[in-house]
């Protein structure tokens, strides 16, 4: 194999021999997560055996969303805690390697929910499983004793939801191609009421849903994934940014492509309330200020993507695709004033 994307093949290959005992060279990399997040490869060892590399993108565009060292060392503090995460191999800061960091981790077999595709031939009660383990797992890093596992000082503990809402006002206007007056008025009104929570702070992941963990044969959480985003918040700001991925049948908005969520067997997002609730002993207060703030910064996250469109880096799209990627902008800050 003499090419592949974001891997500098010879020297790559001698790090690895020298730093990963019984994952012997030559290797074969298989890149199975590409584009705006960190890149992903399963590699192929000599012997057969697998394990995971992972490299920032090729063109990183928010440096503190591909910080290498702490995702890796945020899962290396967990690696003995009740969370399930991959077993954390190698560390590489060695630019002359390959030019950045990367990292090597334990391949995880398993299943991950990624669409409604992958749930076929899943039962009622295995949807039902999935969900409490996945909801059991996020309540685990959330009451994590941040102490215990040296995590205490990943972030500041105060001030989540104020430094939330300055920071994605900030990305729109670092790189923006047009005035969306929807986002200036609807941060003014999230700004001015922020709810008081009694909540304490805890390990935030920041983009948990069914396709960032992997289910075993059971349908229980095996590993939960991505990182990058971690930090120290609200838990309730959390969980809630979870809850907007549920997509359930006859909605007509939502974020993913083709969420899994939306098959009928899975429980209700009543239902996944309900359950946070009575396992975590958390109350879901102001639900409609958390949502709204959620579908507001999900809004920003794309007018991000829609601006990159416009500066030339659509891959090609056809204006009318990249119109529609604009206009969803604008129905998710409607639904977000909708809810205020």
């Amino acid at each position: 194999m003499s090419e592949i994307k974001g891997i500098n093949l010879p020297p790559v290959t001698d790090w690895l021999a020298a730093n990963l005992d019984g994952l012997p060279a030559p290797y074969r990399f298989d890149l199975v997560a590409a584009g705006g997040s960190n890149l992903t490869y399963i590699v192929t060892a000599g012997n057969g055996k697998r394990f995971v590399l992972r490299r920032p993108p090729v063109r990183a565009r928010i440096a503190t969303a591909h910080d290498m060292r702490r995702e890796y060392d945020i899962m290396s503090a967990l690696g003995d805690s009740s969370v399930p995460v991959p077993a954390m191999l190698a560390y590489c800061d060695d630019a002359a390697v390959n030019g950045v960091d990367f990292y090597c981790m334990e391949m995880v077999d398993g299943l991950i929910l990624r669409d409604l595709a992958a749930v076929e031939g899943m039962s009622a009660g295995e949807c039902l499983r999935a969900t409490e383990s996945l909801i059991d797992a996020q309540i685990a890093f959330h009451q994590i004793d941040l102490e215990a596992v040296g995590l205490a000082g990943l972030a500041r503990h105060d001030g989540y939801l104020e430094r939330q809402l300055a920071r994605w006002k900030k990305q729109v206007e670092a790189a923006k191609s047009r005035d969306v007056p929807l986002i200036d008025s609807l941060h003014e009104t999230l700004s001015k009421n922020i709810p008081t929570t009694t909540v304490r702070p805890g390990l935030a992941h920041g983009d948990y849903r069914f396709d960032n963990i992997i289910l075993n044969d059971g349908y229980r959480v095996a590993a939960v994934l991505d990182w990058e985003l971690c930090t120290i918040g609200d838990p309730i700001a959390d969980f809630v940014w979870s809850l907007n991925y549920w997509a359930e049948p006859g909605d007509r908005l939502f974020w993913l492509q083709d969420p899994p969520t939306r098959n009928p067997l899975f429980p209700h997002r009543d239902f996944v309330i309900d359950l946070y609730q009575a396992r975590s002993g958390h109350t879901v207060n102001d639900l409609d200020w958390y949502t709204a703030f959620s579908w507001w910064k999900q809004a920003c996250i794309v007018e991000g993507v829609y601006n990159r469109m416009k500066q030339g880096a659509s891959g090609g799209m056809k204006v009318e695709a990249i119109d529609l990627v604009g206009q969803r902008v604008i129905d998710y800050l409607q639904h977000a004033q909708s809810l205020l």
